[in-house]
């Protein structure tokens, strides 16, 4: 059997069919961040950020990336979501926002992308809301750490937690 689920017997890219797998609770977890300038960062901080709540516009477009995921990867099933939570993280030194991404789903396939999709939108939608400061901005470390559920079972990132630097 080829481990590689997107692709048949004759190499061809298709939907796996999911619909003989069984209905079960998926979680899953991921995480990346945005680097940028010590006084862009102080924008976000101070709330003086011309566009507005930079945080909690990109909390929003988070949300709405995980929603939005099979309609931006191929080959990904819509799926119900149960559960979205997103959560930054200022780190000051040195200066990055961090966004955390859990999404959830009771159904036949993971969320893994859904979680590092919304993960990517947040970071996006920090960089729109703030490139006029600093278009330097990176995003980095974007992973997958955990996902719970389904025939693969649980999984953990070897790395574990990360630690800001």
């Amino acid at each position: 059997m080829n481990p590689l689920t997107h692709f048949d017997a004759q190499g061809q890219a298709h939907m796996v069919d999911v619909s003989a797998k069984a209905d079960t609770l998926r979680v899953a977890v991921a995480e990346g961040c945005i680097r940028m300038q010590a006084s862009t960062l102080a924008l976000v901080t101070q709330g003086t950020a011309g566009k507005g709540d930079v945080l909690g516009v990109a909390r929003i477009a988070a949300i709405q990336g995980t929603k939005r995921t099979s309609e931006l990867i191929p080959l990904c099933h819509p799926l119900p979501l149960s559960k979205v939570a997103v959560a930054f993280e200022v780190q000051a030194e040195p200066p990055a926002i961090w966004c955390r991404v859990t999404a959830q789903t009771v159904g036949p396939t993971g969320v893994e992308m859904e979680a590092l999709t919304g993960v990517q939108v947040g970071l996006l939608t920090v960089y729109d809301m703030l490139k006029a400061a600093d278009k330097g901005m990176t995003l980095d470390g974007i992973r997958l750490l955990s996902k719970t559920g389904g025939k693969s079972g649980d999984w953990q990132h070897p790395d574990g937690q990360r630690t800001p630097a």
